[in-house]
């Protein structure tokens, strides 16, 4: 597995964004696959992840109705729409992928469950 994030940019508050995460080798579709952010000076934190069959999503509480993790296995690609951006998401966005098996439907909110990392990519947001 080798991750690349991409989508990052500079926007105003009430903006929105699309990060992507592709895998380059291979299939995604045994990963669990997350999405985590880091502000400067804080620990990385968690912002959402997606079961292995795209059955199941979890979103933490601040980004609840402003952003979607999807995937799409036929590109190897996870996605975060990210609308109505606040300075306050402002940070480093990571991907990550857990391996979990075919079919599985479990949700994997631990950084530390996660096997794989993308390199990251800046979102920062203007009021």
């Amino acid at each position: 597995v080798q991750l690349r994030a991409s989508g990052g940019g500079l926007v105003q508050a009430g903006g929105s964004l699309r990060l992507s995460c592709t895998n380059s080798r291979g299939t995604l579709s045994r990963y669990a696959m997350g999405w985590f952010r880091q502000a400067p000076g804080k620990e990385r934190q968690f912002v959402a992840t997606i079961s292995a069959t795209g059955g199941r999503t979890f979103h933490i509480d601040s980004v609840k109705g402003r952003f979607t993790i999807s995937r799409d296995d036929t590109s190897r690609t996870v996605f975060l729409q990210m609308n109505n951006l606040k300075p306050e998401d402002t940070a480093v966005y990571y991907c990550a992928a857990d391996w979990v098996g075919f079919g599985s439907n479990a949700v994997i909110l631990n950084l530390y469950e996660y096997d794989y990392w993308g390199q990251g990519t800046q979102v920062t947001v203007s009021s």
